[in-house]
């Protein structure tokens, strides 16, 4: 079985693979502070047959938890993890000016559309982040736009507004709010889903005339909060929530065969 670990700022994501089954994965807060055998400890209560484990894969953007995740998996694994980063076989050419830099998030993510739907794609990934990735129909990279995440600004609004409040991230009955409550969450929700669609138009133009990309590219979302966004989005076509352990899975297979 291959475990599969994308750790996030805000959450971390696991997920259990039987050859190309997702069996389970649970999303847990991504604990800064977290020691190797509290991580051991998490991976034994989450999967129970964490002993059939033979290998597993990581795609970090937290550097501190990396090296954490990376023991636990010798200590109570018995496996030595790959580490997610941009100079993998990974079935893709990056095209960023620094490829370093791209987050090894936004290269899962990146890759699994490719294999998925092919190119182009445009990759809306809504965490700690809302990122925005474009691969073309020859699997390459382009980059993309990164945005702050709806619950990172929507928690900056209500600690530096001292008489607003925390709400519930919802679908807004209305864009007239008739509460605070309601008011905020018309601002918080419809004003991400105005962002989304605004960049991915955006992005659609350039492909277009810059690009020269004749065929529409195929818009999908993943991320905690895809699903109530895509819902009122006017670009979102499809959601896939597992899509970052999906693109994990696929590096897995391409370094395995790159060694063979």
């Amino acid at each position: 079985m291959l475990l599969a670990i994308d750790i996030g700022n805000t959450h971390t994501v696991l997920g259990m693979f039987h050859k190309e089954k997702l069996i389970q994965h649970f999303r847990v807060t991504s604990d800064h502070a977290l020691t190797v055998d509290e991580c051991g400890i998490l991976v034994k209560q989450l999967f129970p047959d964490y002993g059939k484990v033979k290998d597993v894969i990581i795609c970090s953007v937290v550097p501190p938890l990396s090296p954490i995740y990376q023991e636990m998996s010798k200590k109570f694994l018995k496996v030595d993890s790959v580490l997610v980063h941009w100079n993998l076989p990974l079935g893709i050419k990056i095209l960023y000016d620094d490829p370093s830099q791209v987050g090894a998030d936004r290269i899962a993510n990146a890759v699994a559309a490719y294999q998925i739907y092919g190119g182009p794609t445009i990759i809306v990934d809504l965490g700690t982040a809302t990122t925005l990735d474009v691969i073309t129909e020859k699997g390459e990279y382009l980059g993309g736009a990164i945005a702050p995440g709806i619950e990172t600004s929507s928690v900056n609004l209500f600690k530096r507004a001292a008489q607003l409040f925390k709400v519930s991230l919802a679908k807004p009955r209305k864009a007239i709010g008739t509460s605070t409550a309601e008011s905020m969450r018309s601002g918080i929700i419809f004003g991400s889903v105005g962002q989304i669609d605004e960049i991915v138009n955006r992005i659609k133009e350039e492909l277009r005339k810059e690009h020269r990309v004749k065929k529409k590219p195929k818009v999908i979302a993943t991320g905690g909060l895809a699903d109530l966004i895509a819902r009122e989005s006017k670009t979102i076509e499809k959601v896939e929530p597992t899509l970052t352990l999906k693109g994990l899975r696929r590096i897995y297979l391409q370094v395995k065969k790159s060694k063979k």
